[in-house]
C-alpha cells in the first residue's frame, strides 16, 4: 500500500475508533460494565499502540507445548538468534528479535518484553526503512499461570499472529476454541503454520493441510494463509519468512490489526446490545398519555367546576332580583377547589382530592403504555432503559400536575357583556312591578278612607297598575329563564376552553417529565446504532 493509501486507511481507522468510543459512552448505564470494559481496553490499546512506533511490525509466534514454535522462531530468524535464544534467562520470558532498533525501545517497553536481540537491518529480513519485531512467546497451554497470562496479554497486543501447530495436535480444541475462533475477525493479520511436517509421510501432508483448512473455516478463518514447514529440516521456512516479509513490506499490519480489534469489539458490543431501532415517540401516543394523565389529575372535574361557577355568577347577576339573593347560599365550586384566581392572588396549590390508588394506577398504566409503544422494536437492554427513563419523573407527576392546574388561567373571573344589559332591564321590570303595586296601594288607601278614588287609566280595558305589576313580573321571569339558557351555553364554552388550557398544561408536564426523557433515550439508541455501524465499518 502506498503512502497515500496508508494515510486514507489511518484516517478511516481513526474515524472507526472514535465511533467505537462514542458507542461505548452512549451505552454506559445500559449495557453490562464488563462489555464496556472490554471495549475500553481495545480503545486504550489502540491509542497506546498508535502513539508508539508505526515503523515497526510486531509478529508474535504462538503455539502449544511440543509444536516446535521456538525452533521455528529460530529457523525463521537465523543461526545467530538461535545462539541468543539459548542464553535466555527463562523459557517463560518472551524473547524479541528486532530489526531496526530506532524507535523500538518504547514499543518493547509497552509490550513488556525485556529479553531483546537486535539484528542488522539488512540481515535478510527488513530493509533500512522498515522495522520488524519477532516475538517468541511461552506455550499457551503451559501449566504455569504466569505463562498463560503472558500469552493472553500479547495476543491482544501484537500486530501479526503466527500460530504454530503440529500434525499431532493441530485440531486441539484448546487452540481453536480459546484463541483462533475468538479471533476470526483477525484473519488479515493471521498466519497458520503446520510445523514438523517432516514427521508425516509425504502423501499425508496435503490431506492434513486440507483438514486443517476445514477446521479453520469452521472457526471463521477460511481465508487465512496456511503454510507447511519443518523447522528441523528447513523445509517451508523460507515460505514462512517470505510471508512475514510481505506483511512487513506492505506496512499495513498495524492498521489491519487495530481495524480487526475494532470490528471484533463492535460485534461483541452489538451482540450484547442486540439489533433494532425503537419505534420512537409518536403524536398519537403523546396525546393518549396526556389524556390519561389529565383524567387522573381531575381535569374534567375542574372543567365542570368552571362551568358551574359561571352559571352561579350569571344567575347572581342576571336572575330575578327578588330571588337572586338565594344564590349566595350556593358555594362557588372553584373556591372550594382553591382555583378562584383573584386579581392580587396567585394560586400555588389546589384543593383537589389527592390522587388515590385508582388515579395512581391510571397514571402508571399510561406511562407504561407510552414507554412500551416508544420502545417497541428496540433491543432488550435499550427497551429497559427507555422504560426506566419514562419512570424517572413518575414520583414527581402528582405534585407537578397539581401545580400545573393551579397555575393555569381558567378565565373564570371574566364578566360577560350581556350581564349588564340583563341586570338593568331586570331592575326596570322590578321597578315597574313595584310602581304598579304602589299605585294600587294608593288607590286602595283612598277607598279605605272613603276619599274620592280617581279613575285609573286603562289599556285595552286593562288597568295600567295591573299591567305594570303583571308585565314587570313576567318580564323578570322571562329574563331569568332566558339568562339561564344563555349562561348554560356560555358555561359549556368556558368549560371547554378551560379543559383545553388544562390539557395543554398537563401535556407540558407530561412532555417534561415523561416524553422528553423517553425521546432522549430513543435518540441515544439511534446514536449508539449509528456509532456502532460506523465502528463496524
Amino acid at each position: 500500500m502506498n503512502r497515500r493509501g496508508r494515510a486514507r486507511e489511518e484516517t478511516r481507522l481513526e474515524g472507526r475508533l472514535e465511533a467505537l468510543g462514542r458507542a461505548r459512552e452512549l451505552a454506559e448505564g445500559v449495557l453490562p460494565d464488563a462489555a464496556l470494559e472490554d471495549v475500553l481496553g481495545v480503545l486504550e490499546r489502540a491509542r497506546s499502540r498508535r502513539a508508539l512506533s508505526a515503523d515497526h511490525t510486531v509478529v508474535g509466534f504462538f503455539g502449544a507445548t511440543g509444536s516446535g514454535k521456538s525452533t521455528l522462531f529460530n529457523a525463521v530468524n537465523g543461526a545467530e538468534i538461535a545462539t541468543a535464544a539459548a542464553r535466555r534467562p527463562t523459557t517463560s520470558e518472551p524473547l524479541a528479535s528486532v530489526w531496526g532498533a530506532d524507535g523500538s525501545e518504547p514499543l518493547l517497553d509497552w509490550l513488556d518484553v525485556r529479553a531483546r536481540h537486535f539484528a542488522d537491518p539488512v540481515d535478510g529480513f527488513a530493509d533500512g526503512d522498515t522495522g520488524l519485531i519477532l516475538l517468541d512467546l511461552p506455550d499457551f497451554d503451559s501449566t504455569r499461570t504466569a505463562n498463560r497470562e503472558i500469552v493472553q496479554r500479547l495476543v491482544g497486543m501484537v500486530d501479526v499472529l503466527v500460530w504454530v501447530l503440529d500434525p499431532q495436535k493441530y485440531a486441539d480444541a484448546a487452540v481453536h476454541n480459546d484463541f483462533l475462533a475468538p479471533l476470526a475477525s483477525h484473519g488479515a493479520v493471521t498466519l497458520v503454520v503446520l510445523n514438523q511436517v517432516d514427521r508425516l509421510p509425504a502423501g499425508d501432508v496435503e490431506p492434513v493441510l486440507e483438514s486443517l483448512r476445514g477446521i479453520l473455516a469452521r472457526d471463521g478463518l477460511g481465508k487465512v494463509q496456511v503454510l507447511a514447514a519443518s523447522a528441523l529440516t528447513g523445509a517451508g521456512v523460507d515460505g514462512v519468512r517470505s510471508a512475514i516479509r510481505r506483511v512487513v513490506a506492505q506496512r499495513e499490519a498495524l492498521s489491519l490489526r487495530l481495524s480487526a480489534d475494532v470490528t471484533k469489539a463492535a460485534a461483541q458490543l452489538e451482540e450484547v446490545s442486540g439489533r433494532g431501532e425503537a419505534a420512537g415517540v409518536k403524536g398519537g401516543t403523546i396525546a393518549r398519555l396526556a389524556s390519561e394523565l389529565a383524567t387522573a389529575a381531575n381535569v374534567p372535574l375542574v372543567a365542570d367546576a368552571v362551568s358551574a361557577s359561571y352559571r352561579i355568577e350569571s344567575t347572581r347577576r342576571t336572575g330575578w332580583p327578588v330571588t337572586r339573593w338565594l344564590v349566595r347560599f350556593r358555594p362557588d365550586p372553584l373556591r372550594r377547589l382553591n382555583l378562584r384566581r383573584d386579581a392580587s392572588a396567585e394560586v400555588n396549590r389546589t384543593s383537589l382530592p389527592p390522587a388515590g390508588a385508582p388515579e395512581r394506577a391510571r397514571s402508571d398504566a399510561a406511562v407504561r403504555q407510552f414507554a412500551d409503544a416508544a420502545s417497541d422494536g428496540a433491543p432488550g437492554p435499550w427497551q429497559a432503559s427507555i422504560r426506566a427513563a419514562a419512570r424517572t419523573g413518575r414520583g414527581r407527576l402528582p405534585d407537578a400536575l397539581d401545580q400545573a392546574i393551579a397555575g393555569t388561567d381558567l378565565a373564570a373571573g371574566r364578566k360577560s357583556w350581556w350581564w349588564g344589559a340583563f341586570n338593568v332591564v331586570q331592575w326596570l321590570a322590578l321597578l315597574a312591578a313595584v310602581a304598579g303595586l304602589g299605585w294600587l296601594g294608593v288607590l286602595a288607601g283612598l277607598g279605605y278612607l272613603q276619599l274620592p278614588v280617581p279613575e285609573v287609566p286603562r289599556v285595552e280595558g286593562w288597568p295600567v297598575p295591573t299591567l305594570l305589576i303583571a308585565g314587570g313580573a313576567a318580564l323578570g321571569v322571562l329574563l331569568a329563564v332566558t339568562a339561564k339558557f344563555i349562561s348554560a351555553g356560555v358555561a359549556r364554552r368556558r368549560g371547554a376552553r378551560a379543559r383545553k388550557r388544562l390539557n395543554a398544561a398537563v401535556a407540558e408536564v407530561a412532555g417534561r417529565l415523561v416524553v422528553e426523557p423517553v425521546e432522549a433515550e430513543v435518540r441515544r439508541l439511534e446514536a449508539f446504532n449509528a456509532a456502532l455501524r460506523a465502528a463496524a465499518g
